[in-house]
């Protein structure tokens, strides 16, 4: 559910943001409906007096500032006070097109003011990505090498003064309906699509509205595209893009320094101004502002709980199905107890939003307010992103999104994951207190990213598998210690263990990470609470309930992975496979009803296959694999370290008995017979072959390489690892038995790969899914490995292939010890 980042930040930079491309000579337009040039007396810079500009059929919209729109043309009307003052502007995509992302989806964030210049209103683009205290004689050095672009510059239309302030009247229609780069579609997209340019003709202003904090703009373009997604025979990509424009806090909140033992989402600034003898990046978290109210300090320090001055509020979307509102609702207030270990009560709630009768103007586009918004949409999903301070990460506000088909996605994790040992998911239609439950279990885990906490992949392995088989131990610490893994469901419990807990609650974990985010310091501030910061991490050091494992893109740190349970994922994949096993032979009868397709069958097989690929990940993870704990200088011991050899090869075991052995349980005739006229086969080998491919990965190699260099014949060697697969996967030639199909379709698919490693380099990696050990294959002992493991595989087939009664086995190898030829001798080829 994704970590992974922010829908309300997405919509704010559409709203702003301008390119470099915009026109900064103001063109001349034609005069709003109601006034005529020659009427409308200017003064010598061409300013109109109010009334010739802001004619009485213009639709006005007061707010942070006041919106008009005359006919199709808009106007801001910005008073002084707001020049200079800093707005964050997020660009999303509000509506999309097939194939570009998902509605919501963030597309830019920017920092921008409005700046007045002579008789000219700028918008500038402000950089908050280098910094120095302004007291200090390095600051100037750093305003000079920070220069703010200009976005675009407006005319003055018209000015209005009252005894207040002074407003000053500008055109904005062209910002959002011109080609604006970052108030639309991003640079890489347009690659991607290759877009030529904006069709000015069939782009236009939706609505522009504006609240006491925040102005929201949506507008459609559509750009010409060589390559669009879908609807390819228009040759052009139409899209509806939000921006929103939030005014940022005149003073900031004070920071809170990362730490990397900690997760957290986190923002970077270089602070050139710090004594250290080179430009340092200081990281700080997101967080909401939670402060103790002053009446109530000396509560606080006698560890008594107090309200916060200011309660995060979240509201459910009045769109929201009235059965599911109340365990949404439960979902956000589940982190009450982390906050009470915070020092604050009461510190997070949920609402129902007022009536239309009871507020007609309240909107779940207006900043002030937190949404869980309900989005009629295919999407199997949630997220939760947030809007924060580039400035000290305060965190202003944040929308859920709400996807209707997430309650599919938790009808398959479900039924797979516990049906073995859970009536209530045996079916297609849970009841409503069923789902009920997995959208409260969704709604806590959204909210715990809304509050700055990222995935934590490394919190299941702290629970000893056993332990998630006993009733107690589960209804006291839930299946993780953390809401934010992904541990989903118990997979590991059996039938006859009792009333296990089948998922995770708000965990130790979650209580700390709050805590250590959130309980005030009082009187210290920013560095000054490092000290303690530190010590609360020092306390629990070791213990791995209180472990912080990042998100990997490609797993290195067995100990780290998504979709987990367990300290031993041998033993856990072994019992997650024997409930899959029970749950195979009984998929007709629990997705059956009359009158209905074979659909939902296919469906779930589908799932059962891909719960049973997890746990081959989980497994394949070991080898090769390096543990990653976070320690500081004041703790002991590595922060990098292999896998010990025995988990190495149990985990290799496994894969040869549960994998490459072909899992015959997995054939169900009955199955197949409703839902396909042929594939099985190919499915089967498909599983083999990715996992054969994830195990054989340059990568992989190159950390048993150096594991091999570091700890000598301790370690489970690049030797060992490829001996063990040859002999595992050709394990039919010292029987001299025949090879059946499936067995010959992995045999093939190893001199597959093994012809790979011989000929092709490593591939380049980047982007998120770039983690991965680099290394030279053609310099290394891969292929020299390589090559004699093919040189005992061809001695050993000779033997074999005559000692062997069936043909086709016969052929097989006469076959394989071709192909090896060519392997090893690629000039045959020729």
């Amino acid at each position: 559910m994704t970590k992974q980042f922010s829908s309300k930040l997405l919509l704010v930079a559409l709203s702003l943001s301008v390119s470099g491309c915009a026109i900064f000579q103001p063109k001349a337009k034609k005069a709003p409906a109601g006034t005529t040039e020659s009427a409308a007396p200017k003064d010598k810079n061409g300013i109109k007096p109010y009334n010739q500009v802001i004619t009485k059929n213009a639709k006005s919209d007061p707010g942070l500032f006041t919106v008009h729109k005359i006919d199709e043309t808009y106007f801001y009307e910005i008073p002084d006070s707001l020049f200079n003052r800093e707005m964050l502007t997020v660009t999303r995509i509000a509506k999309t097109a097939t194939g570009i992302g998902f509605g919501g989806g963030k597309q830019n964030t920017e920092v921008h003011k409005w700046e007045r210049k002579n008789n000219t209103i700028l918008l500038r683009t402000v950089s908050h990505e280098i910094y120095a205290a302004d007291s200090l004689p390095i600051h100037e050095a750093v305003v000079n090498s920070n220069f703010e672009p200009i976005v675009q510059s407006f005319g003055i239309k018209a000015i209005k003064k009252d005894s207040v302030s002074t407003n000053y009247v500008i055109e904005v229609t062209d910002l959002y309906t011109k080609d604006v780069m970052t108030l639309g579609l991003p640079d890489r997209a347009r690659k991607q699509y290759k877009v030529t340019r904006l069709d000015d003709s069939r782009s236009y202003i939706d609505t522009i509205r504006s609240y006491p904090e925040n102005i929201e703009i949506r507008h459609v373009k559509t750009y010409n595209a060589g390559e669009p997604p879908s609807n390819a025979s228009t040759g052009s990509i139409s899209l509806e893009f939000s921006n929103s424009m939030i005014l940022l806090p005149k003073i900031p909140m004070e920071r809170r320094y990362f730490d990397q033992r900690v997760g957290w989402f986190a923002r970077g600034q270089t602070d050139y101004g710090l004594p250290n003898q080179e430009a340092k990046t200081v990281r700080y978290l997101d967080r909401w502002r939670l402060e103790v109210k002053d009446e109530d300090i000396e509560k606080f320090k006698r560890g008594e709980l107090v309200e916060p001055k200011k309660q995060i509020v979240y509201y459910v979307d009045r769109a929201t199905p009235k059965q599911w509102v109340p365990f949404i609702k439960q979902g956000i207030e589940d982190w009450q107890v982390a906050f009470e270990a915070a020092g604050f009560k009461n510190a997070i709630i949920a609402k129902d939003p007022p009536t239309k009768a009871e507020d007609p103007d309240w909107s779940p586009e207006d900043v002030r307010y937190s949404v869980v918004r309900y989005l009629a949409s295919p999407i199997p999903n949630a997220n939760g992103p947030h809007v924060s301070d580039p400035r000290s990460g305060e965190i202003l506000e944040s929308d859920i999104n709400w996807y209707h088909n997430v309650m599919t996605l938790l009808r398959n994790w479900f039924f797979v994951q516990t049906a073995a040992i859970n009536e209530d998911a045996r079916g297609v239609q849970f009841k409503d207190e069923t789902m009920g439950r997995l959208i409260r279990f969704v709604s806590s885990h959204e909210v715990g990213h809304t509050l700055g906490l990222p995935h934590n992949m490394g919190s299941s392995v702290a629970y000893p598998v056993e332990k998630l088989r006993d009733p107690a131990f589960t209804k006291e610490f839930g299946t993780a210690p953390s809401i934010m893994d992904y541990a989903r469901f118990n997979y590991i419990a059996q039938p006859g263990d009792g009333d296990v807990a089948l998922m995770p609650e708000i965990g130790v974990y979650d209580k700390y990470s709050i805590a250590w985010g959130y309980r005030p310091i009082l009187d210290k501030y920013g560095k000054a609470e490092k000290p303690v910061l530190d010590q609360w991490i020092l306390e629990h050091a070791g213990d791995p309930m209180y472990r912080f494992g990042r998100q990997q893109g490609g797993v290195i740190d067995p100990s780290s992975q998504t979709e987990d349970l367990g300290d031993d994922a041998m033993l856990a994949s072994q019992y997650g496979i024997a409930n899959l096993k029970r749950i195979v032979p009984n998929l007709v009868e629990w997705t059956a009803e009359d009158g209905k397709n074979y659909d939902d069958l296919e469906t779930m097989y589908g799932q059962v296959l891909g719960q049973y690929n997890r746990y081959m990940g989980h497994v394949a993870a070991n080898i090769g694999g390096v543990y990653e704990i976070y320690k500081a200088y004041d703790q002991e011991g590595a922060v990098y370290t292999h896998v010990d050899t025995e988990t190495q090869k149990k985990a290799m075991n496994f894969l040869q008995k549960e994998l490459f052995e072909t899992p015959e349980w997995l054939i169900d005739q009955d199955i197949f017979n409703k839902i396909e006229f042929d594939g099985n086969m190919e499915r089967v080998r498909g599983f083999q072959e990715r996992t054969l491919a994830n195990i054989l990965d340059f990568g992989r190699m190159a950390r048993l390489i150096e594991n091999s260099e570091i700890n000598g014949r301790n370690a489970y060697s690049l030797i060992n690892m490829m001996t063990d697969v040859r002999t595992g996967i050709w394990s039919e030639l010292n029987r001299g038995g025949a090879i059946d199909t499936y067995r010959r379709n992995l045999q093939r698919a190893y001199l597959s790969r093994m012809e790979y490693l011989m000929t092709e380099e490593q591939p380049s990696r980047s982007g998120w899914g770039s983690a991965g050990s680099r290394i030279d294959v053609a310099q290394s002992d891969i292929r020299p490995v390589v090559r004699g493991e093919l040189t005992n595989l061809q001695r050993n087939i000779r033997s074999a292939v005559n000692r062997t009664s069936d043909q086709l086995t016969r052929y097989h190898l006469q076959d394989a010890l071709k192909r090896i030829d060519l392997i090893l001798d690629p000039i045959a080829k020729g």
